[in-house]
């Protein structure tokens, strides 16, 4: 299931930041994001957080001027941050029941640009220190990428392919926010977008996670069961009654295990082969300080997306399947061990 390599991406090991970039890496980003620690807490502001809030401000600022050298990168990162106006609350509620209210917005949500939808219960952890999120749902859009052009990443200042289709994804999404943040709002009920690649109040991926839309990946990135991890997110916070879509699981985190394609393919090596503690959980991490150099003079990143197994058109179907087989083995098992042990 192997592709020829991409001939302008070097492989693990290979890489080595220059002086100037580790300079600016002025402290270490792994304790920020709570690497070791055993007690649940909100997550702290990071690298896309304004440069006001975290130590790496000028690190940022040469990520951002290396990735919009490529050609279309700065046109389609331009349409990411141009956000619309918010409509006002209409005074008169739909006052349909939570099960209308969420099948209606999920269709406009697919009906303007989303490729998938889920919908969480709000939780305290899913927002950043030092910010409020007052509404009591999340919803969260799956926007994807279009594979070939996702695979030429990294780019460079002559083909910017891989970096624009990431630049208009962004804007796929904040586009797509900020519509279903105004149908809502005509509905009569508060609603606000969360759209990338700067990061606000709101964290994406847990409530990603918890309404269905994927599983957490070895590479730190969201695995979709109908876009492996060529996909981007975006949210919308509000009071509109709602009905939570449920977690599915469908063997991604299983099959990260023993999968090496994203530790091998990084070229700073910033992936490992296990789990580590994360304020508080057991899950797959991404070294901050070994990743952020390498993305910052890469003109950005997203190796390990395109090269997952599971971002692979003609891959992903036979991973459902055999890991289908394999967790209902697993669960046959587990079941005969619990007639022994009763």
């Amino acid at each position: 299931m192997s592709e020829v390599p991409n001939p302008r991406r070097p492989r693990r090991g290979t890489y080595r930041a220059k002086a100037e970039t580790l300079e600016l890496l002025k402290v270490s980003g792994n304790p920020i994001n709570g690497v070791g620690e055993t007690t649940k807490r909100r997550a702290s502001p990071f690298f896309w957080h304004p440069a006001d809030q975290h130590p790496f401000g000028e690190l940022q600022m040469v990520a951002r001027v290396s990735s919009r050298k490529c050609p279309g990168s700065a046109e389609a990162f331009a349409k990411a941050y141009n956000y619309p106006e918010l409509a006002p609350v209409a005074e008169e509620k739909n006052r349909a029941s939570a099960e209308e209210l969420s099948a209606q917005a999920m269709a406009f949500a697919r009906a303007h640009e989303a490729d998938g939808v889920g919908i969480a219960a709000m939780d305290p952890l899913y927002v950043f220190e030092g910010y409020t999120i007052e509404e009591p749902w999340v919803m969260v859009l799956a926007i994807a990428h279009t594979y070939e052009r996702l695979k030429e990443v990294p780019s460079d200042e002559t083909n910017g392919v891989g970096v624009s289709d990431v630049g208009d994804q962004y804007a796929r999404g904040t586009r797509s926010s900020y519509a279903l943040a105004n149908w809502i709002r005509t509905q009569g009920y508060t609603a606000n977008p969360f759209p990338g690649p700067m990061a606000s109040a709101l964290l994406l991926i847990p409530p990603a996670i918890a309404s269905g839309l994927g599983e957490l990946g070895k590479h730190g990135s969201l695995i979709s069961r109908e876009f492996g991890a060529g996909v981007r997110l975006a949210g919308v916070t509000t009071d509109m009654p709602l009905v939570a879509t449920k977690p599915d699981r469908f063997g991604a985190d299983e099959f990260c295990m023993t999968c090496q394609v994203c530790t091998r393919a990084c070229p700073p090596g910033a992936i490992g082969e296990e789990k580590q503690m994360v304020r508080g959980v057991e899950r797959w991490y991404v070294d901050f300080d070994k990743c952020i150099p390498y993305f910052a003079e890469a003109a950005s990143c997203g190796i390990c997306i395109a090269e997952c197994p599971w971002t692979r058109p003609d891959a992903r179907p036979k991973l459902l399947t055999t890991m289908a087989k394999r967790m209902a083995g697993d669960a046959r098992v587990q079941g005969e061990q619990r007639l022994v042990e009763a």
